[in-house]
């Protein structure tokens, strides 16, 4: 059976270091036509349509669905140039760690993310992740989270033939919501304290492996029982797409 490993961005892979609230700040100019300050807004481990929704309910209107497409549409478009803006970047362990699990068969790395898709690419390409991973399950224009975690399962099920199950797939994340999304479909949370979160809160919600931070690839690879790689060392597969 294949083990399936849900990765989410934001405080998991990568920091931007909130670089982009500058695009959401220049969305709320373009659609809702208001100047805000967002620098402040808490925006960790919820889905982009949810930031959307607040931000254009801080301006006084309403977070239609048709509002929160256009706004959407604008943030993705002034993404790519406000990353450059803040000095992110991505996180200890994890490119090593991608390198690692690409060469143990049977093994296949997803997203399962709170971005849009197109705002999820503009992040990959900007911290050099798109060589590692660019499909899985994305925020679309109204969706919670956990919408978001039944389409990634869906994807992973059709992509391996149905051989996906929950016991061998793990969301790796750094909120509690990718906990919970975790169990609603009845995947493994892997919760690491890289983000917002400490580890005393993610343990709260009761993860089934919770972690300071990402460790050597072997390690992560024994904590998840993953297959061994291959004796050649040459890559399992390509990112999916």
């Amino acid at each position: 059976m294949t083990h399936v490993l849900f990765w989410d961005i934001d405080g998991t892979l990568l920091t931007t270091g909130r670089a982009g609230v500058f695009a959401l700040e220049q969305a709320a100019r373009d659609v809702c036509g208001v100047e805000v300050d967002l620098q402040s807004m808490p925006t960790s481990g919820l889905t982009d349509s949810q930031i959307a929704a607040r931000v254009i309910e801080r301006c006084g209107q309403t977070a239609s669905p048709e509002r929160l497409g256009e706004f959407l549409r604008a943030y993705e478009r002034h993404l790519p140039e406000r990353l450059g803006w803040r000095q992110g970047r991505v996180l200890p362990g994890v490119e090593e760690i991608l390198e690692d699990v690409a060469r143990r068969p049977g093994v296949v790395s997803l997203l399962l993310t709170g971005n849009t898709q197109a705002g999820a690419a503009a992040k990959l390409a900007h911290y050099g992740l798109d060589g590692h991973l660019f499909d899985g399950g994305f925020c679309a224009d109204t969706d919670d989270r956990d919408a978001i975690a039944r389409r990634a399962w869906e994807l992973a099920a059709e992509r391996e033939g149905g051989a996906v199950v929950p016991e061998r797939t793990y969301v790796v994340g750094d909120t509690p919501h990718d906990v919970a999304c975790a169990r609603a479909i009845g995947a493994r949370a892997v919760a690491v304290a890289s983000g917002s979160y400490g580890a005393d809160e993610l343990r709260e919600a009761a993860p089934w492996l919770l972690l300071d931070e990402l460790p050597a690839p072997d390690r992560f690879a024994q904590l998840l029982d993953l297959p061994p790689r291959r004796a050649d060392g040459a890559r399992g597969g390509t990112p999916a797409g």
